[in-house]
């Protein structure tokens, strides 16, 4: 389980330390930076794919990605004597993510190349990169270390030094992920390669998940919701089919869903009370198809170690919230769960569990910050040094 999350310098999150639990909930008012912190998390998990550097690119490239503002915004900025304005710059361009687990820690500071080296001289480059065990880093518990090109790995009360350089634009993940040689960088980079992200389901009338699919056991639903029917039919036979059909019940008393199969394909089906025949998920309406695709998602036979859904509320009637609450709960058993959202009626009803951990984010001079957190309120962080 994820037990801090760190970002410095990414947009509105100038220096953000946050403290994560079993079911958290993130709130805040619009542009306070719900969607600069989910996308911070995705940002990460890009790390283990290999693909920090597009996922930068789609946002613009690291000129846009990164704080706007001021290198720091000094008392008489923040109390008006002074217009908030750049100085010289002391330290590099940098951007740093980085997460504490319950068994590793990890931080990547990406920067820029220096000019006029290559064509490519705004293209990220990952000028650190380190692994550490406990809350955080210090010098002590650091079992790999990168520094630009260079790796070192602890080897008993010393280190191992790597001959061959990496590449400056891709993670460790990708270049030194060997089971013998480097098993934390193998442990951590599957660790994150689970991490689950749900946030674009489509509900249109062309939309994937209202077409028949293969019939091929699914244990997790694809990002597109395509393969729903085989997804649900897989929860049916290896699954929880008894919280499947409740979550139904639940939200829609008395109504069942049944799964169709016809020439090795498959079809979902949705049968309410008092209706004569079952409904297609073509007839479906959007909030009810993006409800069953949730339900199909957070009842995975393979539940992963995170799972982020951000504003899964959309398309939905607000009778239907509490219900999405008891299921978003439910799923905080299994994994841990990560919501974004500003729905009211969701939000009321996730905080009257006990175990929800509510982030409500708000702006100071246009920086992030959580509400209520004071200097010492924040778990203890330090970035590894260029």
């Amino acid at each position: 389980m994820l037990q801090t999350l760190a970002i410095s310098h990414y947009r509105s999150l100038h220096g953000l330390v946050v403290p994560m639990q079993r079911l958290n909930l993130v709130t805040g008012d619009n542009g306070s930076g719900k969607s600069s912190l989910y996308r911070a998390l995705r940002l990460l998990a890009e790390t283990a794919q290999g693909g920090v550097a597009a996922a930068l690119a789609r946002e613009g490239g690291l000129g846009s990605a990164l704080w706007a503002g001021p290198e720091e915004i000094d008392r008489r900025m923040r109390a008006g004597e002074v217009p908030v304005q750049g100085t010289a710059r002391r330290h590099p361009v940098s951007l740093k993510l980085g997460f504490a687990a319950e068994a590793f820690g990890y931080a990547i500071d990406l920067g820029l190349p220096v000019p006029g080296m290559s064509m490519f001289d705004r293209e990220p480059q990952i000028k650190t990169e380190c692994i550490w065990a406990g809350p955080f880093a210090r010098s002590a518990n650091l079992l790999v270390e990168r520094r630009g090109p260079r790796v070192r790995r602890r080897a008993g009360r010393g280190w191992d030094m790597l001959e061959e350089p990496l590449s400056a634009f891709d993670s460790l993940f990708t270049q030194l992920a060997d089971p013998q040689r480097m098993p934390e960088v193998m442990q951590l980079r599957d660790y994150i390669r689970c991490w689950r992200f749900h946030d674009h389901f489509r509900t249109d009338m062309a939309a994937p998940a209202r077409q028949p699919c293969l019939a091929i056991r699914t244990p997790v639903l694809a990002n597109d919701g395509h393969d729903l029917a085989a997804a649900w039919q897989t929860i049916v036979e290896i699954g929880d089919v008894d919280g499947l059909t409740g979550a139904v019940d639940d939200a829609f008393p008395g109504a069942q869903v049944a799964i169709d199969a016809y020439d090795g394909r498959l079809s979902l089906t949705f049968q309410q009370p008092g209706l004569l025949r079952p409904l297609a998920a073509t007839e479906l309406s959007d909030g009810t198809l993006r409800y069953l695709l949730l339900i199909a998602a957070l009842y995975t036979p393979r539940p992963p170690p995170l799972l982020v859904l951000n504003e899964p509320e959309t398309s939905l009637h607000p009778d239907l919230l509490p219900a999405l609450a008891r299921l978003l709960i439910a799923a905080s058993v299994r994994s841990q769960v990560w919501v974004v959202s500003h729905a009211s009626h969701l939000i009321a009803a996730l905080q009257e569990a006990p175990a929800c951990h509510a982030i409500r984010l708000h702006k100071e001079m246009s920086q992030t910050r959580v509400l209520g957190q004071g200097l010492l309120d924040a778990p203890a962080w330090y970035w590894p040094a260029r």
